[in-house]
């Protein structure tokens, strides 16, 4: 009689995963002590919460999120509607606001407006419909009609916004965190000025940002009494669009000795200029810029330009929205109807190898 054929072994159950119970057992706590903790509530000492923490990183835990967003009626997500991704002052931006959202337990989800311009679409609309927990709007938006008052008040009547680096008028209860534009401008036409230039010109940008900075451009120089050397240029704020501005400007016979754009994009477009035009930079002109990104350093270009402290304007608009939802409380649905507040960052020049003095 042949021997029955052994069974094939049955594969090892697979390993269930660390629960908050297993993290509460782990650290000595208790299961709501390690919900506070992963919640990011600021009701637990630093001792517990360290031990909370090392006990789920030991454990290898992850919080199921779509479970704690039904529990908590919140997703955990913050909407952030960038003007145009391409540019590169958002980087430090969106740095400043990760870092207090992160620690607090919340993401972003990033649109980029232009885009979505362009293809019809709403620009709020994916955020309601994801249930973000909040929205952060960032640069001005060129189209009034893409993202207007109205729209803007629907969406803060739902949920905690806040509008940064833009001046445009906001809804009652929007934050509005944004760059001392006056004072930064003055920095730079007075730097020039003290290096002898008299003829200075502006690449004026659009939106109320762009407004204000024309006006403070035309300001300082009146205040110098350089009103009638004052010229600017409209620009729309590309490398492009500075190129042929600064062209119309440089090949004037009365061209100016020094050009402030409206910001490092289009300063690069008038560096492009002048040496198309074969102008040195700075003997012949000086050109400066504004935002202080990441172009601005580069070795090969370092431009002249206003720091207006992008990575202190995300973290200024970070610490507003969680201010806004500590204050609604947890899983309380609607918007907080505080009044709505203004701060302005503290600009500084940086002055670099594009700004000289007039030579003669």
């Amino acid at each position: 009689m042949s021997s029955p054929t052994p069974r094939p072994p049955r594969p090892p159950r697979p390993l269930r995963p660390p629960t908050i119970r297993d993290v509460a057992e782990r650290a000595g706590v208790s299961k709501s002590l390690v919900s506070l903790v992963l919640r990011g509530s600021g009701q637990v000492s630093p001792e517990r919460r360290d031990a909370v923490l090392t006990a789920a990183q030991d454990l290898g835990y992850r919080p199921n999120a779509a479970a704690r967003s039904l529990s908590e009626r919140r997703t955990r997500t913050v909407g952030v509607l960038l003007n145009d991704l391409r540019n590169p002052w958002f980087v430090d931006l969106l740095d400043g606001l990760n870092g207090p959202l992160r620690t607090a337990g919340l993401h972003m989800l990033l649109a980029d407006a232009r885009l979505s311009r362009r293809a019809g679409h709403d620009l709020t609309g994916p955020f309601l419909d994801l249930a973000v927990d909040a929205l952060v709007v960032v640069g001005t938006l060129p189209d009034p009609v893409a993202l207007d008052r109205d729209a803007l008040a629907a969406v803060a009547a739902r949920m905690p916004v806040v509008v940064a680096g833009a001046r445009e008028a906001v809804p009652d209860g929007v934050d509005l965190i944004a760059g001392d534009d006056e004072r930064g401008v003055r920095l730079v036409i007075e730097h020039l000025i003290t290096l002898g230039h008299r003829r200075i010109a502006h690449l004026a940008g659009y939106g109320v940002v762009g407004e204000v900075r024309l006006r403070a451009f035309q300001a300082t120089m009146l205040a110098h009494g350089l009103g009638r050397e004052a010229l600017a240029e409209p620009c729309d704020l590309t490398e492009e669009g500075g190129h042929r501005a600064a062209v119309r400007l440089l090949a004037r016979p009365d061209r100016p000795t020094a050009v402030l754009a409206a910001n490092d994009i289009a300063a690069v477009g008038a560096l492009s200029a002048a040496q198309d035009l074969g102008l040195d930079v700075p003997g012949d002109v000086s050109v400066a810029g504004y935002d202080n990104t990441s172009i601005a350093r580069l070795r090969h270009v370092r431009l002249t330009t206003v720091d207006h402290a992008g990575h202190e304007m995300g973290h200024r608009a970070a610490r507003c929205l969680l201010d806004r939802l500590e204050g609604t409380g947890e899983g309380a649905g609607g918007a907080d109807r505080r009044a709505g507040r203004l701060y302005l960052t503290v600009p500084r020049l940086e002055a670099r190898a594009t700004t000289g003095p007039v030579v003669v």
